[in-house]
């Protein structure tokens, strides 16, 4: 039963860990508080870590998701605009120092 309370003690602490740099990412990528906000929740997770996530999730847990999701589909447009430009590029020209496609 040692073996068990010693894995159980440290995946959970490895998972408070993660979820402690997940709120920090989130933190600093906000930009709907001001340095001093960012200042203050940065001091109050430093100090009183345990309790400063939970506050953190329960103040911010859904607007931290809303974030990943309007972050996520931010990318998602940046890459589909990127991949249309680059389509609609012509193909390089003969003698350009490209590789000739093959031929049949």
């Amino acid at each position: 039963m040692d073996v068990f309370w010693s894995m159980l003690v440290f995946f959970l602490w490895l998972a408070w860990l993660l979820l402690l740099f997940r709120i920090f990412a989130d933190l600093f990528r906000r930009h709907d508080i001001s340095g001093w906000g960012k200042a203050g929740w940065s001091i109050f997770l430093i100090f009183l870590p345990f309790l400063g996530v939970l506050v953190y999730l329960i103040a911010e847990g859904s607007k931290m998701a809303r974030r990943d999701v309007e972050q996520a589909a931010a990318a998602r447009a940046e890459f589909d605009a990127y991949v249309r430009e680059v389509a609609s590029q012509p193909a390089p020209a003969a003698g350009s120092g490209q590789v000739p496609p093959p031929t049949s």
